[in-house]
């Protein structure tokens, strides 16, 4: 398949594969989907912490060499600067449009509930766009990578998903309109990737850096948004549980890259 096929696909997959599977769960008995969705966040953490140092930053290292090893931290620590000042300014937006909405009244409800809808869908897309960026870069270096990449991407959006549709729902959206919107989000994904093959195929001495800035997303993603909620529960079993599937995240990653020959 070449290689622009394959990353269209795989940000397909990662956008919006991820947003059709996730409904699945909100068909399940509340019982059983409460159940099983925290496993997934906690494969999720391993995979995403997998991914970003053991495979793209690695990669990502080998490809500045030891002159750009310098460069490569920096750009890891920007990426990571970058993610947080994304993630105050959605926080920073949703907190706003609440307090200019928030008059102490019921009527105000269900306009808070539906802007906190309409500000999902506007940071879904742009996460997605970032998504795709990090998927192409990925594709660009290595066809395993990318799929190693994708597998990561995936793994994580699927709860955040859950998550997404269900204050769609509670917004005031009908559920096949929350589906169909968050599918749509999912397909900036693939404008992300389309922008990031068009962009790093001219400037390929780039590419190292841009794997840096992969990495310092999935890092984030995963001890910023993840690590924390897994934190909410602290019992031995669930923790054990934890710690297990956030290795087996970690292990499927690590397998994929040795078998890759990485």
């Amino acid at each position: 398949m070449p290689l622009l096929a394959l990353i269209v696909l795989c940000a397909a997959l990662g956008g919006v594969a991820s947003a059709a599977f996730a409904v699945v769960f909100l068909w399940l008995p509340e019982r059983i989907a409460v159940r099983v969705l925290p496993h997934f966040v906690s494969f999720a953490t391993g995979a995403l912490l997998g991914a970003a140092l053991l495979a793209l930053l690695p990669e990502a290292l080998a490809g500045a060499g030891v002159a750009g090893a310098h460069a490569v931290g920096a750009t890891l620590l920007a990426g990571l600067g970058v993610f947080f000042v994304i993630e105050k300014l959605v926080l920073w937006w949703h907190v706003g449009d609440y307090a200019a909405h928030d008059h102490g009244t019921h009527d105000h409800g269900a306009a808070r509930d539906h802007a906190s809808g309409v500000l999902v869908l506007v940071g879904d897309s742009l996460h997605n766009a970032l998504d795709g960026v990090l998927i192409a870069a990925a594709f660009m270096t290595d066809r395993t990578l990318g799929l190693v990449s994708t597998l990561a991407v995936a793994a994580h959006e699927i709860p955040h998903r859950v998550g997404d549709f269900a204050v769609l729902v509670h917004g005031g959206f009908t559920r096949a309109r929350a589906l169909a919107l968050n599918l749509a989000t999912g397909l900036a994904a693939v404008v992300g990737a389309l922008a990031a093959w068009y962009g790093l195929r001219r400037t390929l001495g780039l590419l190292p850096y841009a794997l840096a800035f992969a990495a310092a997303g999935f890092l984030y993603i995963a001890v910023a948004g993840l690590i924390p909620g897994l934190h909410r529960r602290a019992d031995a079993r669930t923790s054990a549980v934890q710690v297990i599937l956030v290795a087996l995240g970690i292990a499927v990653i690590a397998v994929a890259e040795r078998l890759a020959g990485h």
